[in-house]
Protein backbone atom coordinates (compact mmCIF):
# COMPACT_ATOMS: atom_id res chain seq x y z
CA UNK A 1 0.00 0.00 0.00
CA UNK A 2 1.34 3.25 -0.75
CA UNK A 3 0.53 6.12 1.67
CA UNK A 4 2.15 10.15 0.77
CA UNK A 5 3.50 12.37 2.55
CA UNK A 6 2.11 16.16 1.84
CA UNK A 7 4.53 19.26 2.30
CA UNK A 8 3.60 22.94 1.58
CA UNK A 9 5.63 25.00 0.47
CA UNK A 10 5.12 29.27 1.78
CA UNK A 11 7.32 32.27 1.45
CA UNK A 12 10.24 29.53 0.85
CA UNK A 13 9.61 27.24 4.03
CA UNK A 14 8.10 23.91 3.74
CA UNK A 15 6.33 22.31 6.61
CA UNK A 16 4.96 18.82 6.48
CA UNK A 17 0.85 19.11 6.68
CA UNK A 18 0.24 15.09 6.42
CA UNK A 19 1.40 11.76 6.42
CA UNK A 20 0.06 8.54 5.42
CA UNK A 21 -2.51 10.00 3.00
CA UNK A 22 -4.07 7.75 0.90
CA UNK A 23 -5.94 10.41 -1.68
CA UNK A 24 -5.59 13.87 -2.63
CA UNK A 25 -8.33 16.19 -5.02
CA UNK A 26 -7.13 19.65 -6.48
CA UNK A 27 -10.24 21.85 -5.85
CA UNK A 28 -10.67 25.42 -6.49
CA UNK A 29 -10.43 26.56 -2.97
CA UNK A 30 -6.87 24.35 -2.54
CA UNK A 31 -6.35 20.81 -1.93
CA UNK A 32 -8.36 17.97 -0.01
CA UNK A 33 -5.81 15.33 1.93
CA UNK A 34 -7.60 12.00 3.05
CA UNK A 35 -6.68 9.91 5.22
CA UNK A 36 -7.61 6.06 7.22
CA UNK A 37 -8.95 7.09 10.10
CA UNK A 38 -9.38 10.81 10.18
CA UNK A 39 -11.43 13.56 8.77
CA UNK A 40 -10.47 15.37 5.77
CA UNK A 41 -8.04 18.20 5.88
CA UNK A 42 -8.78 20.97 3.42
CA UNK A 43 -5.43 22.92 2.75
CA UNK A 44 -6.80 26.23 1.22
CA UNK A 45 -4.61 28.62 -1.25
CA UNK A 46 -2.15 26.09 -2.68
CA UNK A 47 -2.42 24.01 -5.28
CA UNK A 48 -0.06 21.02 -6.35
CA UNK A 49 3.94 21.67 -7.58
CA UNK A 50 5.14 18.56 -7.87
CA UNK A 51 4.83 14.84 -6.81
CA UNK A 52 8.40 12.74 -5.72
CA UNK A 53 7.04 9.27 -6.66
CA UNK A 54 9.82 7.51 -5.26
CA UNK A 55 9.82 9.61 -1.91
CA UNK A 56 6.35 9.25 -1.57
CA UNK A 57 5.90 13.16 -1.41
CA UNK A 58 3.67 15.69 -2.63
CA UNK A 59 4.47 19.11 -2.72
CA UNK A 60 1.97 22.07 -2.43
CA UNK A 61 2.58 26.05 -3.43
CA UNK A 62 1.20 28.98 -2.48
CA UNK A 63 -1.26 30.05 -4.63
CA UNK A 64 -1.17 33.82 -3.00
CA UNK A 65 -5.59 32.88 -2.08
CA UNK A 66 -6.19 32.33 1.40
CA UNK A 67 -3.02 32.49 3.36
Amino acid sequence: MCQISVVVEREGQQKTVAEGVTGLEQTSGGVVLRTFFEEPLIVSGVSIKSIDFLEGTVYLSSTGVNE
